[in-house]
């Protein structure tokens, strides 16, 4: 189910913002009804009409996308930066990044116009897994880790237990490099609880979504889910959030 306005915008009508004063001025029926209210929510067996014109729903397309460091986790930047729309194929649907990957951050994306796919992955009970690799200035401790594992207490609150495994360090230039595996999806987060420990994040990629790689793609490249990885990845966030 996804709200009306935005299954309007998603059909290229009008924007978001536009949807929304159309519904207002009572030009969009659902099922045969006008509908002026914004918070109402469709499902794709819903007929949506927009003067009297029936809605032609884009066919759904989920890519994995595999974000460069310097790349905006966005559709637009008002600074003129690279986003992660810049790197699409030449396709007729609108899509937008499920999450987000911060812009020094890169690794691992997923991109779609399927609404209903994108909050079901980024809802906070779906506990998908998502993998990193981080290079820290500062070594952590058997300590350190061990509180990593624990969780963390930021700002916004205790983070949930993490899986922690050291790859490698360097005692000469005082680097390691980390696998951190976290569930939750707070803003900057596994740079926030590495900042924690006193190992602040030098580098940081995002290897691993689920059962999702970055095999055989370089930085920068993309590639449509195949049907079967939907339906996998749909079935794994169902089963964590039920």
């Amino acid at each position: 189910m996804e709200r009306l306005q935005k299954v309007i915008a998603h059909a290229g009508i009008a924007s978001r913002r536009k949807a929304e004063q159309i519904i207002l001025d009572g030009k969009v029926t659902v099922n045969g009804k006008v509908v002026k209210e914004l918070g109402i929510k469709v499902s794709p067996s819903d007929r949506v009409e927009v003067e009297g014109i029936p809605l032609e729903r884009e066919e759904p397309v989920y890519f994995l996308f595999y974000k460069p460091r310097g790349v905006i986790s966005s559709v637009q930047d008002e600074k003129g930066r690279k986003v992660v729309t810049d790197f699409l194929p030449v396709i007729k649907q609108r899509v937008y990044p499920v999450g987000r990957l911060d812009y020094d951050t890169s690794g691992l994306l997923l991109l779609t116009n399927d609404g209903e796919f994108a909050n079901l992955l980024m809802h906070p009970s779906n506990e998908i897994d998502k993998v990193y690799v981080a290079k820290t200035k500062g070594i952590p401790t058997r300590e350190n880790i061990k509180a990593l594992q624990r969780g963390i207490q930021l700002e916004d609150g205790k983070t949930a237990p993490a899986k922690v495994k050291m790859l490698s360090f360097d005692k000469r230039k005082q680097t390691a490099v980390i696998e951190i595996s976290i569930h939750e999806g707070r803003n900057r987060q596994v740079r926030r609880m590495l900042e924690a420990i006193g190992c602040p994040v030098i580098k940081l990629k995002r290897e691993r979504y689920g059962f999702l790689t970055l095999a055989g793609l370089s930085a920068g490249d993309m590639r449509e889910l195949t049907p079967h990885e939907v339906k996998q990845i749909r079935v794994m966030a169902t089963s964590k959030s039920s």
